[in-house]
């Protein structure tokens, strides 16, 4: 891979390259099937409106999240899509073998070739007793731990360079780059680009030692999002794919015609974040249900901070929000993830954000 595919091109009057995080949410009333099809019109509507790269989370069992699976979604939205990259945003490595992994991506590397990323994290991505289900451990502090051994294999698998003598030397990733060198091969030895993920310290001196792009969930760990992007810089190292550091950060954002509205909306994803910090997860409830819910003291101050790292009203006032945030932190991308009841306003929302940054249109955007 080379450093133009890690690093974007701000479109429009945009400080820094724009990009989507999907966490395919799925409101009360709708269905997991409605929740992936507007993926689709979304990274459709993305990939025409300029934004530079398209990520899925993972989470598990959440019935409001239907991101379970990233690599499964990716390969669908790839067939809907012909030019924005497409990335893992991220897939959580302890949960899976690296080889599961090198043989998944590099499935969607043949899929849509050069223009796939691969963001690992080290969370679960879910709770204690899920994540003992996905690894058949209780033992869940070890795949934490072991973080940096099962980079550096997974890293082995992608690049198929294995030394002499390793146990895996004669195990092979495919698709990869064993087929380029096999007999009669005239496959690309290209691999997707490894980014790591974080909400702390850890990935971010890991990714600044390692020379790797790094990206941080400022939004839903804002105080630590300069600390770590600091961290990040201060430990990088150059590497073959980066020269100088690169760091994007999530942020929450919702633009709205109506600022009224946008109270609303962010209201109802807080109600569903509650449920979730208290054992409750659910789908994520509608407005109305979110105006008539009766908070306790305890639930209101959380609604108040989180929703104070969610930056939502009318699309000037995002953008401005937007590059606020851009100017404090000096991140070289933002990664907009929207959180509403109904897919439609979540369309929407990105449109308006384009809009406000006179991000290119194209006839391929979705009529909203």
């Amino acid at each position: 891979m080379t450093a133009d595919e890690i690093r974007g091109r701000a479109e429009g009057t945009a400080p820094v390259p724009l990009s989507v995080l999907d966490l395919v949410t799925v409101g009360a009333g709708r269905t997991a099937t409605d929740a992936l099809r507007t993926s689709v019109e979304l990274s459709r509507l993305a990939e025409a409106r300029g934004f530079h790269r398209y990520w899925v989370a993972e989470h598990h069992s959440m019935p409001g999240v239907a991101s379970s699976s990233p690599a499964v979604i990716l390969a669908h939205l790839a067939a809907h899509t012909e030019r924005i990259r497409l990335g893992s945003g991220g897939v959580m490595l302890p949960n899976h073998a690296p080889l599961v992994i090198a043989e998944q991506f590099g499935t969607l590397e043949a899929l849509a070739p050069g223009r796939v990323d691969l963001g690992l994290g080290r969370a679960p991505g879910t709770d204690g007793a899920t994540a003992a289900a996905l690894r058949r451990t209780d033992r869940l502090n070890e795949g934490a731990d072991d973080f940096p051994e099962q980079l550096a294999e997974l890293v082995r698998f992608l690049d198929d360079d294995f030394p002499d003598g390793h146990p895996y030397g004669r195990i092979h990733a495919v698709p990869g780059p064993v087929q380029a060198t096999s007999p009669g091969g005239v496959q690309s030895a290209h691999r997707p680009p490894v980014w790591l993920l974080g909400s702390s310290g850890f990935s971010a001196r890991l990714a600044g030692t390692l020379g790797l792009p790094f990206a941080f969930a400022h939004h839903f760990s804002a105080q630590n999002t300069i600390p770590a992007l600091d961290l990040y810089r201060q430990s990088f190292r150059p590497s073959a794919e980066l020269a100088e550091p690169y760091a994007l950060i999530g942020v929450s954002a919702l633009a709205t015609e109506d600022e009224r509205e946008a109270r609303r909306q962010v209201l109802a994803a807080a109600l569903n974040m509650v449920r979730l910090r208290t054992g409750r997860p659910g789908l994520v409830p509608t407005p109305e249900e979110a105006e008539a819910y009766e908070f306790s003291p305890m639930e209101r101050e959380f609604v108040t901070s989180w929703n104070a790292n969610v930056i939502h009203g009318t699309p000037d006032e995002v953008r401005s929000g937007l590059d606020d945030l851009q100017k404090r932190t000096g991140a070289d991308e933002l990664m907009i993830t929207s959180h509403a009841h109904d897919g439609g306003l979540r369309l929407r929302s990105y449109q308006l954000i384009a809009d406000a940054y006179g991000l290119p249109s194209s006839t391929g955007a979705p009529q909203l």
